[in-house]
């Protein structure tokens, strides 16, 4: 059990929260919610001793472990992949090394009435508790189901770190955690970087595996899945329910209706008694009843209404004009990287409106096909964009590619062109960018603010197909629940690769399924196709067995 008591953290004579205090249970599973800027991910970074609190303790047993997966941890060094993974255990090989030098020093010394003798013995009694408690581990076995539950080939397992992209790193860091059994796991954002089958391997870990897990996700559907209790943080105070997302929702909706009523009752007696003390006020018969009102209000502590994020995106995308029937035909079309073949024998015709989705683990193929539609690399076969074609894109580095030097304003104001260019303050406040923010540079931008600055160059010109890889990453549920409405109400063509099956629900109708160097075609959403998935990955077990 760990216990949070009191925490609160101030800084520039703000309170971000104050006298939070839960206990975590063995086999919780919490969802961490609350708005940007809420304090979340500083309640998760107090909790895993990375950052000291203003006031209050978290408390745990001594031989408790926290293991704490950042957003932006990245691991980059001349290690390879098995060799970092295994850093999970160095401590416990640290321990077996000690012992068997201790060892070696009692078989050797003579001086079996000394202190140092005793003293040694002493030791190797503590490490050997430790070390067998912990049960035999096979340490290579281990680290190989975590890396290959998580998507690394075994022929990655000798690569060095440093070649992979910064969201392979985080695998590593989370497959590290992952190994070390810890009392407490602490996930922020864990799934941005995931595919849709390590994201339902991770599930399967943290509900079958996991001792205690505290997530912050804008997955909903990870998280609905995932966990039991849902701590929301707003307004410097906790609210803890034992209920998952979803429902978790439906009790908030029901919270904040009863503090308004409450208010609207309290704002009304207040009314009331301030008529009767304006009333009677001087009124000699009235002085006792005057006095004792007064004397009333000064005590009567406000009620507040949790505040209500009212600001959010307004996107519409503009009217598609009208493309040829077939916007993207691909046939017999090959891609390789010198020796390694990527894809083969990709044939498929996308028809005017559909919506589509690219899906499969990471490095099937998917963004190098989008890149090879978009005439970004060379490739073999045929690519053709069907008549009138006019193509927006959205790349999965999209946000990095911003000019960190520039305003948020300027950001935009230098790819406008035309008519469009006397708009942009409209457009920027409809993203949520108003005031002052237009002046604030873009390396100050959260990941979702970059992530909603570089979309916006979508909304410029009408496009007839959009092509959008990865656009939810750093998106948090709010603002991709409006995001998915938008791009179900646009009259064009879509193609988007995402892991994001709440995301895709609903949204798409067709599935391009990138794996074993071929691209299958499915004609059927998101959910039926992982329920067939599944189904196939159970029958293909049994046949192992």
């Amino acid at each position: 059990m760990i216990s949070i008591e009191g925490l609160g953290v101030e800084f520039g004579g703000s309170t971000l929260f104050k006298d939070v205090s839960f206990v975590v249970n063995e086999k919780d599973r919490i969802a961490l919610m609350g708005k940007n800027g809420a304090g979340k991910s500083t309640l998760l970074k107090i909790m895993a001793g990375a950052q000291a609190p203003s006031m209050g303790r978290v408390s745990a047993p001594s031989d408790s472990v926290i293991a704490y997966l950042p957003q932006h941890l990245m691991t980059d060094n001349d290690r390879t992949v098995f060799e970092e993974a295994s850093q999970a255990f160095s401590e416990l090989i640290q321990m077996q090394t000690e012992m068997e030098a201790l060892n070696k020093q009692l078989e050797t010394r003579t001086d079996y009435e000394s202190e140092e003798y005793y003293g040694i013995i002493e030791k190797v009694s503590v490490l050997s508790e430790k070390v067998y408690s912990l049960g035999e581990i096979n340490f290579d076995a281990e680290v190989e189901k975590i890396l290959l539950g998580l998507g690394f080939l075994r022929e990655d397992f000798t690569r060095p770190t440093k070649e992979f992209s910064g969201g392979w790193r985080m695998r590593i860091e989370l497959a590290k955690i992952l190994l070390r059994d810890p009392d407490l796991i602490l996930l922020d954002e864990p799934t941005n970087h995931l595919d849709i089958e390590s994201v339902q391997w991770l599930e399967d870990f943290l509900i079958n595996s996991a001792k205690a897990v505290i997530v912050i996700s804008h997955d909903k559907a990870f998280i609905d899945n995932i966990t039991t209790r849902t701590i929301e943080v707003t307004m410097g105070r906790i609210y803890d329910y034992k209920v998952n997302y979803s429902q978790y929702l439906i009790h908030r909706q029901e919270r904040r209706e009863q503090q308004q009523k409450a208010y609207d009752e309290q704002q009304k007696m207040i009314a009331d008694n301030m008529e009767f003390i304006e009333r009677f006020r001087g009124t000699y018969s009235k002085t006792n009843q005057v006095q004792s009102r007064v004397r009333m209000l000064e005590k009567l502590e406000i009620l507040e209404v949790d505040e209500v994020d009212t600001s959010h995106l307004r996107l519409r995308f503009p009217p598609a004009p009208r493309s040829g029937d077939y916007p993207v035909i691909a046939k017999d079309v090959e891609k390789t990287y010198d020796d390694h073949l990527v894809f083969s024998e990709v044939s498929f015709a996308i028809e005017r409106g559909e919506k589509v989705a690219f899906v499969g683990k990471n490095g099937e193929g998917k963004s190098t096909l989008i890149k090879a539609i978009m005439s970004e690399l060379k490739h073999n076969g045929e690519l053709t964009l069907g008549h009138n074609t006019k193509v927006g894109y959205f790349a999965q580095n999209e946000a990095s590619l911003l000019d960190e030097e520039l305003t948020i304003f300027q950001s935009i104001d230098d790819i406008a062109k035309g008519e469009i260019r006397t708009k942009i303050k409209d457009i920027l406040g409809a993203f949520m960018f108003r005031g002052d923010d237009l002046e604030k540079k873009v390396k100050v931008l959260s990941g979702g603010e970059r992530t909603r600055l570089a979309m916006i160059k979508l909304l410029l010109e009408p496009y007839n197909l959009l092509i959008l890889d990865e656009p939810t990453n750093h998106l948090d549920i709010r603002t991709k629940d409006i995001l998915k409405q938008a791009l179900m109400a646009y009259d064009g063509t879509l193609i988007l690769v995402s892991h994001d099956r709440d995301f895709l629900d609903g949204l798409i109708s067709k599935i391009y399924e990138f794996g074993n160097k071929k691209v299958k075609e499915h004609f059927e959403g998101i959910q039926e196709f992982l329920e067939r998935k599944k189904m196939e990955h159970l029958t293909e077990l049994e046949a192992n067995k």
